[in-house]
């Protein structure tokens, strides 16, 4: 990344703007990876506390993975609340993930990940159809325990407008970046802030923009 000295101390100060005092932030830790995978998929396009209601809801419709697996998307779509090509998207990753394990490891599971190295489980995850980089990432992170920093759009976006990235770096130069500024024993610390920062400025910019969009009409009515 160009600048990157001038990024990292720019990066470095907003981490600490961040940091939420003492209170201390508990790492997740998902027994098995495909747990991690399946929240992961599910949060990519919702913010993080939708996604825990939407899991609740998954868990409580569905008797286990193999039920989620076979569902259909409309069904699952139908737990989310909303019919939008976000939600959309999601069901049929979720699915086509399930079968793509289902048919290398024979079964609902990706214990067998935990018995290989960081860099072979990860090249397994992303050999998996429907896999995306959040979803590979958040794995890694809070199942095998590796330095990952799992983006969501809004993550990315957020950094852009702080200035702490270069504004023409993709995903995997910012990926790379955040991994050599944000030490290991930091990574879910790091993930969750940014991401809580990322998610509150996305709805103070929606609701800002609901009353532009309120006052117009007011303004129109009045004319």
């Amino acid at each position: 990344m160009k600048n990157s000295k001038e990024y990292a101390g720019r990066l470095q100060k907003l981490y600490r703007g961040l940091k939420p005092g003492r209170t201390k932030i508990e790492a997740v830790a998902y027994e098995d990876p495909l747990e991690a995978v399946i929240y992961g998929i599910v949060s990519e396009r919702m913010r993080d506390d939708v996604a825990q209601a939407a899991m609740v809801g998954i868990r409580d419709t569905f008797i286990d993975w193999n039920d989620l697996r076979v569902s259909r998307v409309e069904e699952i779509v139908e737990i989310f609340g909303e019919d939008t090509p976000a939600t959309r998207s999601t069901g049929a990753a979720l699915t086509m993930v399930l079968r793509a394990v289902f048919d290398a490891y024979h079964a609902l599971t990706l214990q067998p990940l935990k018995k290989m190295g960081k860099r072979p489980a990860k090249q397994a995850l992303e050999e998996l159809q429907g896999m995306s980089r959040f979803a590979v990432n958040y794995c890694m992170l809070t199942s095998l325990q590796a330095h990952a920093i799992p983006l969501t759009a809004s993550m990315v976006d957020y950094l852009r407008q702080q200035e702490v990235v270069d504004p023409q770096a993709d995903e995997e130069d910012i990926e790379g970046f955040l991994s050599r500024q944000v030490a290991a024993k930091n990574g879910y610390e790091f993930y969750v802030l940014l991401r809580r920062a990322s998610e509150s400025a996305r709805v103070a910019k929606k609701k800002k923009k609901k009353t532009r969009r309120k006052s117009s009409k007011v303004a129109k009515a009045k004319k």
